[in-house]
């Protein structure tokens, strides 16, 4: 099957599963808003303006909820698609469909439905978006029924549309719509006080969970793989010197039984659960904050009870046998930096002198292998 095969089917099978789901939820049909992809955008609003130009009119729908019927239209050319719009400015018809008028479909009977039917229109154009939605958990959700999950006019909106990265921080603001508690979480966490600040190379949520391929954060595949995706900043040297934060954390983790035990489960097959601790068992998942600070789960002071999360009979002087993700030095931990020492200089030593006699043994070989030639 052809790419653009493939991507017909994808946008047809959405439309069939949202089409059929509005179709099951209200006992009327829901008014026609999509079309066929549209080649060039018309910028044709004049005639729907005629109406809809900062209209007061409303309509009251079943479950009581009053759509607004005016648009703005100062905020729809300054929209992504007005003006700015490369392609040139987008036209009422081209979202909304030319068959739209005259408006003799009845009502949806809900202002959900309402919504995500709207939703629809965005799939004409923006084809990757619609082939990433496949396994998204938002767009799941909504095929198995669940009409609160989000979709592209809950997340983007709909005729004032803006950059959704600009300012950077209105990412995690609109997730913050829907997640409240986790956004509330993250707002002061050390990643969220950094983005608020306007520090725009912190994660935001669509950096650790993505965008329109949005899986299931609770499934063994994220877990396994997530240190990977904590390694994504914490391992990256030219990101980490300007906070001046050791990249060992990541490698230093591989190296302990925790990370080399994950590793295995990821690398064999990533779908089978571990028990053994990733990051965010230990520094938190939306609350992270720094190491030092008095509510850190590593802080010396919460340490042990981080810990007996997972070794409920660990003793008080369970978290001394961790040293941390850096190098033991003489003045953190002076025993095990002696041993460490020891073994740097005795292995090169050890190994230098097995080479050291290996290659005397090769010359003496050499040289006697030519007196016994030259004596004959």
């Amino acid at each position: 099957m052809t790419k653009p095969q493939q991507t017909a089917m994808i946008l047809t099978l959405f439309g069939v599963v949202l089409l059929g789901l509005g179709y099951m939820i209200m006992s009327q049909p829901i008014m026609t808003y999509a079309q066929d992809t549209i080649s060039e955008p018309t910028g044709d609003n004049s005639f729907c303006l005629t109406c809809h130009a900062d209209s007061d009119q409303t309509k009251t729908l079943a479950d009581g909820t009053e759509l607004h019927l005016g648009v703005n239209q100062e905020a729809l050319t300054n929209s992504v698609h007005g003006s700015s719009n490369e392609e040139g400015p987008l036209g009422c018809v081209d979202c909304h469909g030319a068959d739209a008028f005259p408006h003799d479909n009845p009502y949806p009977e809900t202002g959900r439905a309402y919504t995500i039917k709207l939703s629809l229109a965005c799939t004409n154009c923006h084809v990757e978006e619609t082939e990433n939605l496949a396994d998204d958990v938002h767009y799941t959700a909504i095929t198995d029924g669940n009409l609160r999950s989000a979709s592209c006019v809950d997340c983007h909106g709909s005729h004032d549309i803006q950059p959704l990265d600009e300012p950077i921080s209105r990412i995690s603001e609109t997730c913050g719509d829907c997640h409240t508690t986790t956004f509330e979480q993250y707002r002061n966490s050390v990643h969220g006080v950094a983005l608020f600040e306007g520090d725009e190379n912190v994660p935001t949520c669509v950096s650790c969970h993505g965008v329109h391929g949005i899986k299931h954060p609770t499934t063994a595949l994220f877990r396994n793989r997530s240190p990977e995706l904590c390694a994504t900043c914490h391992a990256d040297e030219d990101l980490m010197k300007e906070y001046d934060i050791s990249t060992n954390v990541f490698n230093s983790y591989l190296d302990d039984f925790h990370g080399t035990t994950v590793s295995l489960f990821e690398q064999s097959d990533p779908n089978v659960p571990s028990d053994k601790a990733v990051c965010y068992d230990c520094h938190g998942v939306h609350d992270i904050t720094t190491a030092d600070d008095t509510k850190s789960h590593v802080v010396r002071e919460n340490l042990l009870a981080t810990c007996r999360e997972c070794h409920p009979d660990a003793s008080s002087d369970f978290p001394d046998s961790w040293v941390g993700h850096f190098e033991p030095t003489f003045e953190s931990h002076p025993l095990l930096f002696a041993v460490n020492l020891f073994y740097d200089i005795l292995i090169p030593a050890v190994l230098g002198s097995f080479i050291l006699l290996i290659v005397i043994d090769i010359i003496g070989r050499i040289r006697r292998r030519f007196n016994r030639q030259g004596g004959h």
